[in-house]
């Protein structure tokens, strides 16, 4: 039986990766709400960031309903919601 096939995450430069970790440092530093479009997953990932662990590569996002760790490489974009 063929192993069902999993599309890649693409991937980035480091002045790319650079970029998105300096967003989300100043996110963090502000306590700005952000929206991020993670990898692999249809819905965005709303609130604020509460912690940035260096050791397990996670980026912990907090919303009024729960902490939502999200792998650093698998995040896409991150945007500022105007509403």
């Amino acid at each position: 039986m063929a192993k069902a096939r999993v599309p890649k995450r693409p991937t980035r430069d480091e002045f790319e990766l650079e970029e998105l970790g300096n967003q989300l440092v100043e996110a963090k530093n502000e306590d700005s709400e952000i929206e991020l479009t993670v990898w692999a997953r249809e819905e965005l990932v709303r609130g604020r960031i509460t912690i940035m662990d260096s050791r397990t590569r996670l980026v912990h996002i907090a919303n009024e309903h729960e902490v939502i760790k999200v792998p650093f490489l698998d995040i896409m974009r991150v945007n500022y919601p105007r509403d």
